[in-house]
């Protein structure tokens, strides 16, 4: 097993699912109509930048792992549910990066090599394309999937990721962690709401799309907090190793801001320790699904390796 996972080209892969993603979200927002002119240059502007699509490869890796075979996958449009669910969870990432990139929030003037959405046009209209990627990716669930039971279950997934408990209570608690007011258990809590239950969801949703069993959203669910705690910490340590130029944002920033870190609290080696060993859980979890999950396995490693 080890030899055929060295086999895989985990940054091609990557860029094959990125470029699947990035042509369905373009077709996407062209199907919405009545956006005013302004708002729909910016919203385009977010989302066509550079990004490596992470989420939505995982999306589509974990709906290929559960399904019974391709064949049938096709057959049943279950790719195409996957396809519109690995857009939606990326239009709510980019939400949630051009609303982190404010000054009231993170407060950084580059995103993805570029200016951030305030930066390139003006913070009410950044705050405006922010919510309306919100809504888009909800919409795109409620009418895009072939499924309603499905489609449901998409949307309380997302959201319950996605929302005051998930993603937004990571930022909450993040902000007020700022210059040492917090310890480890803060530290894990918010890495868990902030990033990881996104990449969980990631996993269900490609689940979903899969018509999976319970028991294997259980360990997809798993291998998505194990994965997404992962890459935080290993963009923990980016932000302390890295440059602002191979990064597209500003280095750095962390410690200037006083935020809670794996670095800050246990040291490089450490963190780096951590990541390796969430890894190599992630990658165990992942043991019942044989072969179809082995780009996935790797995967958690290459996340460990990335420059930005």
């Amino acid at each position: 097993m080890a030899e055929k996972m060295e086999k895989i080209d985990i940054r091609s892969a990557l860029e094959q699912k990125a470029q699947l993603v990035n042509d369905v979200i373009v077709a996407a927002v062209k199907g919405f109509e009545g956006i005013p002119d302004r708002l729909r240059e910016a919203i385009e502007y977010t989302l066509s930048a550079p990004g490596k699509r992470v989420r939505a490869a995982i999306v589509l890796w974990c709906c290929e792992a559960a399904a019974p075979s391709l064949a049938s996958q096709e057959a049943e449009g279950v790719n195409k549910d996957a396809e519109t669910a690995a857009a939606a969870i990326e239009i709510v990432h980019t939400y949630s990066l051009v609303h982190d990139d404010l000054p009231a929030m993170d407060d950084d003037d580059y995103r993805r090599g570029r200016p951030s959405c305030h930066k390139a046009f003006d913070e009410a209209t950044a705050i405006l394309t922010g919510d309306a990627l919100l809504t888009m990716a909800f919409e795109l669930l409620s009418t895009k999937i072939s499924d309603p039971s499905k489609a449901v279950e998409m949307i309380k997934t997302l959201a319950e990721a996605a929302g005051p408990a998930g993603m937004v209570a990571g930022q909450v608690s993040d902000l007020l962690a700022q210059n040492g007011a917090g310890g480890s258990v803060d530290l894990h809590s918010i890495h868990i709401n902030k990033t990881a239950k996104m990449f969980c969801a990631s996993a269900l949703l490609g689940a979903i799309a899969a018509g999976a069993s319970g028991q294997q959203k259980d360990l997809l669910g798993r291998f998505g907090l194990k994965l997404g705690l992962g890459f935080q910490i290993a963009d923990d340590i980016l932000d302390v190793s890295s440059t602002s130029q191979r990064l597209g944002k500003t280095a750095g920033k962390d410690a200037k801001q006083g935020k809670l870190t794996y670095p800050a609290i246990f040291g490089l080696e450490q963190s780096r320790k951590k990541a390796i060993e969430l890894a190599e859980e992630a990658a165990e979890i992942l043991e019942p699904f044989g072969e179809k999950a082995n780009v996935l396995k790797e995967l958690a490693f290459a996340l460990l390796r990335r420059t930005r």
